[in-house]
């Protein structure tokens, strides 16, 4: 290996984030050539998890350390969002039973590369949504691993995870989730229910913050919410309730 290209290695693997992935883009800006990473991989300096992307050898890369590439490097709009961000945020005063899969969610029509999907597709799930608009509500939060992640904030991923239950999430389970958010803002709140493109998680979230008292339905201006026309129905053989339309599971509307 020529000095100049064993120099420009020293140097890129000083500045590498520990168990995070290079992609083929943001090595380019750093003057690494296809030459030079064909001779890196040859080597053994660098391991190429498939066409764009690369880690460091004997190194364990986690989602994290890859999304932390995805949304740094590629600029990818994908995000933390959902029961994720809620458990990234402490709202997850719970026991769960079964070990879920992280949720990612971005725009319609963003795809996750190959190299993404090869290596973390069974620990992720990437879902495309225009629920919200892209930045309302998403801010970064730093993993424990050290990586700032751009994630949804309590409010926003509140409203996520209620777009997907049941069919993802449980309606009980967002329920004892809901309880439990005390602190939410509610300016931020206000303006995320108005953008909020599913009827059906406006009027789930005010029954549910209605349900468990929470403060920040003193604070909404509920004229500005338009929670649509009609019923809908969200399980089989459920509770009606009148107010907002919804059939819901016995356990959510039923006195304890």
């Amino acid at each position: 290996m020529s000095s100049l290209r064993s120099e420009k290695l020293r140097s890129l693997l000083d500045a590498w984030e520990p168990r995070s992935v290079a992609t083929t883009a943001y090595l380019k800006t750093l003057g690494i050539t296809p030459q030079d990473l064909q001779n890196y991989t040859s080597s053994r300096w660098l391991m190429s998890l498939g066409r764009g992307a690369f880690k460091r050898p004997k190194e364990t890369v986690t989602w994290q350390g890859a999304l932390h590439g995805l949304q740094s490097q590629l600029r990818s709009p994908v995000h933390v969002g959902a029961l994720t961000a809620l458990e990234m945020w402490g709202n997850n005063h719970y026991v769960r039973f079964a070990a879920t899969r992280a949720c990612l969610l971005s725009p319609l029509n963003v795809a996750l590369p190959l190299w993404f999907r090869t290596h973390w597709g069974d620990e992720i799930r990437h879902v495309q949504t225009k629920l919200l608009p892209p930045d309302l509500g998403v801010i970064e939060q730093t993993t424990p691993e050290g990586f700032a992640l751009r994630t949804s904030t309590a409010e926003r991923a509140a409203l996520e995870l209620l777009h997907l239950a049941p069919k993802i999430f449980g309606l009980v389970e967002a329920g004892l989730i809901m309880e439990s958010m005390t602190l939410i803002r509610p300016k931020l709140m206000q303006s995320l229910l108005e953008q909020c493109a599913s009827i059906k998680a406006r009027r789930l979230f005010l029954y549910l913050a209605e349900r468990a008292d929470l403060p920040v339905m003193r604070h909404l201006d509920l004229d500005r919410i338009d929670l649509g026309v009609g019923d809908r129905s969200l399980v089989p053989n459920g509770r009606y309730v009148a107010k907002y339309r919804l059939l819901l599971p016995k356990e959510l509307v039923d006195p304890g």
